[in-house]
C-alpha cells in the first residue's frame, strides 16, 4: 500500500507543478502586455501616424538569458486589436490601459 500511497503523491505533485508553471507563464504574459501598453502610452503612439517602431516586437532567437515575453505579448495585442501595426511594421496604441481588465 505504501508504494501506491508515494505514486499517487507524486502524480499529484506533477500536476500541481505544471498548473503552477501555467498561471506563472500568463502572469508574465500579462506583465508583458502592460510593460508594451505603457511604452506606447510613453511614446505617444496614438494613431498611425504618431506609430513607432518596437525593437523588442521580433522574437530574437539567439537572445541568452531569461526568455522574453514581450514578442509574443506584442502579438496577441495585436490580434486582440488593443494595438494596430502599419505596413511599415510599426505599433499604436488603439485602446487605453485604463480601458482594458488587465
Amino acid at each position: 500500500m505504501n508504494d501506491v500511497i508515494q505514486i499517487v503523491t507524486g502524480i499529484l505533485l506533477l500536476a500541481l507543478v505544471f498548473i503552477a508553471t501555467r498561471y506563472g507563464m500568463v502572469w508574465r504574459i500579462k506583465r508583458a502586455c502592460v510593460y508594451v501598453v505603457k511604452d506606447l502610452e510613453q511614446k505617444n503612439a496614438f494613431d498611425p501616424a504618431s506609430a513607432v517602431q518596437l525593437p523588442y516586437a521580433k522574437v530574437d532567437h539567439f537572445r541568452m538569458g531569461l526568455r522574453d515575453f514581450r514578442p509574443k505579448a506584442v502579438q496577441g495585442l495585436v490580434q486582440g486589436g488593443v494595438i494596430g501595426m502599419t505596413e511599415e511594421g510599426k505599433y499604436f496604441l488603439r485602446k487605453r490601459l485604463e480601458e482594458l481588465n488587465l
